[in-house]
């Protein structure tokens, strides 16, 4: 990916926001419009899941790079609102829906002056056939164990649960209150957000199309650890920094492999020589595998780099840093 030639010093970091397939902000910038005026952003990473014949679980990145404090989340299906949630929450429950259809929803945020932000980009669902006369809840998960990935994040796995007619979703509990939802093909699921050197207690409930829900399975008691690891469990991986040459003008080229985290990463910093270069954000399809970055450094050979990259997780918090590495212009790579 090439971004626009910046200078060594401040230009540096005003050219570093532009566009690279993918849409590159800087947080620090400032356009000519009063903090005050600006409306809160539309909500990325959004994904919506069906979590029964009638309901959908809707997820979204909440919503920080902005100067309008956001006080709430709205839910719609096509241009009618369906669900409100405090700005706290990233997740709701869309309950109500039609089996058998095709939904189209969207997210947006509005902040505590009363002002709605634009919608998200459109996600669309389809919610399964109704299972007739079917009373009977899935078999409860067996199985389900648990780890502290670090200091803010869990990870939580268990046994497929059966049922007559197929289970549709797993719901996951914190205590007695749902924090998550993941499909019914998957018998896994990260939580983030955790307060380190904290004691958490984790249940799994498997649901069916009718909307039964089985017994929790075995309480997962975990506690994260105290905070010294940097949050390394949700620090991208396998990160990769080279210097590249193109017509006389000196590149670093940034890969990495995403954290693997519940939900869409759609934004990520670069610390360039322990300083914040640039914030990256994913306007479209944000990569699950592999990312890939490319940005101009100057024409000078023999000058050396640090660099290293974190993600903005789904709740808001910003996950670990990646490993730092170091860049010398025009040496090999």
């Amino acid at each position: 990916m090439r971004g626009v030639p910046p200078a060594v010093s401040s230009r540096r970091l005003l050219a570093l926001c532009g566009v690279l397939l993918l849409v590159a902000s800087c947080r620090w910038g400032g356009s000519g419009e009063a903090a005050s005026e600006r409306l809160p952003a539309a909500p990325t990473g959004v994904t919506a899941e069906a979590g029964s014949a009638t309901g959908v679980h809707v997820m979204w990145n909440a919503v920080t790079a902005t100067d309008a404090k956001v006080s709430r989340y709205e839910v719609y299906r096509g241009a009618t609102k369906v669900e409100e949630v405090p700005g706290s929450r990233h997740m709701v429950d869309v309950t109500g829906l039609r089996p058998a259809t095709a939904h189209v929803l969207t997210v947006r945020a509005r902040d505590t002056d009363g002002r709605l932000g634009p919608p998200s980009r459109e996600v669309r669902v389809t919610t399964p056939a109704a299972a007739p006369a079917d009373d009977s809840p899935p078999g409860r998960p067996a199985g389900t164990r648990g780890r502290a990935a670090g200091s803010r994040a869990a990870q939580l796995s268990w046994s497929a649960s059966a049922d007559d007619r197929g289970v549709v979703s797993y719901d996951i509990h914190q205590g007695d209150t749902k924090i998550h939802s993941v499909g019914g093909n998957q018998t896994a699921a990260v939580v983030t957000g955790l307060r380190p050197g904290t004691r958490y207690a984790f249940t799994v409930r498997a649901r069916d199309a009718a909307g039964n829900v089985s017994p929790p399975g075995a309480v997962v008691r975990l506690t994260t650890t105290g905070g010294a690891d940097g949050g390394a469990a949700t620090a991208p991986t396998d990160f990769r920094a080279v210097s590249e040459e193109t017509d006389g003008a000196h590149y670093l080229a940034l890969t990495w492999t995403p954290p693997r985290v519940d939900g869409v990463i759609t934004e990520y910093e670069v610390r360039l020589d322990g300083r914040t270069a640039t914030s990256l954000v994913y306007g479209g399809d944000a990569p699950r595998d592999r990312a890939a970055y490319r940005f101009y450094l100057g024409p000078e050979a023999g000058v050396t780099h640090r660099v290293r990259v974190r993600a903005m997780l789904p709740d808001g918090t910003w996950g670990g840093f990646s490993a730092e590495r170091t860049v010398t212009t025009g040496a090999p790579s």
